[in-house]
């Protein structure tokens, strides 16, 4: 899909089709929302959407997770009119922090940080990340935030999934996503239709990667999509070309 293309006529989340899949290995995540952010109005309605459920509540300041949920966070923070806090990974803040160790998507250990001047007791914090799947690390940073004396009002995230994490923090948190829930399985399953508008997904032969089911050609064809997940293929490492 056309990354700068706007559609006339817009369903809730249509700007979710502009998210790229994952061509260069299970190393990586499995699909790249930042896509969706060089379009201006597709960032502008995401963010508009995230603020939805929060318009008549009572936020001081917004905090985004190091890295992509800067990017959420401060457009959010500038929509409020509010403060920004980054909550970082460790080893990047030259003052004093408080650490919260945690595991991430990958399982692999990690550590985020968060400047102590910042929180004072009772402020009403947003927390915002681009993505919440296993929910490690936004667990970190409601611990940081809570450990802090402020009061965490709600998460945001383009996409909150069902996992065990992430459904605890939909359990125990207000929370705001964009994805809507007749799309709530193919998010779930990591395997989303709007993928096959992709030329470069795994099914295409692209250098690297093994034809799969249909020639160069498809433009997404029912057999296709019925066996993207089973059959996508990657190289060991990424290519010089991926």
């Amino acid at each position: 899909m056309d990354v700068w293309k706007v559609p006339k006529e817009r369903q809730q989340g249509w700007y979710l089709n502009l998210m790229a899949p994952n061509i260069k290995g299970k190393q990586y995540p499995w699909l790249d929302p930042s896509r969706l952010y060089c379009n201006s109005q597709a960032l502008h309605e995401c963010v508009e959407d995230l603020l939805q459920p929060f318009q008549n509540d009572e936020i001081d300041l917004v905090a985004g997770i190091d890295a992509m949920g800067f990017i959420l966070g401060s457009a959010i923070a500038k929509q409020l009119e509010k403060g920004f806090l980054a909550i970082r990974k460790a080893g990047h803040l030259c003052v004093k922090t408080d650490a919260m160790n945690y595991s991430d998507y990958s399982g692999r250990e990690k550590v985020l940080e968060v400047r102590t001047d910042a929180i004072k007791e009772g402020i009403r914090v947003l927390l915002v990340d681009q993505w919440i799947e296993t929910g490690g690390t936004m667990e970190a940073a409601i611990k940081l935030v809570v450990r802090q004396g402020g009061i965490v009002a709600g998460i945001a995230a383009i996409c909150i999934e069902e996992s065990e994490g992430g459904k605890h923090i939909l359990q125990n948190y207000k929370c705001s996503q964009c994805v809507p829930p007749h799309l709530k399985a193919e998010f779930n399953e990591h395997s989303l239709q709007s993928f096959l508008l992709f030329r470069n997904n795994p099914l295409h032969e692209e250098p690297g990667y093994q034809k799969r089911v249909c020639g160069a050609d498809c433009h997404g064809c029912p057999s296709c999509y019925a066996t993207f997940t089973n059959l996508m293929t990657y190289p060991t490492e990424p290519t010089e070309n991926s």
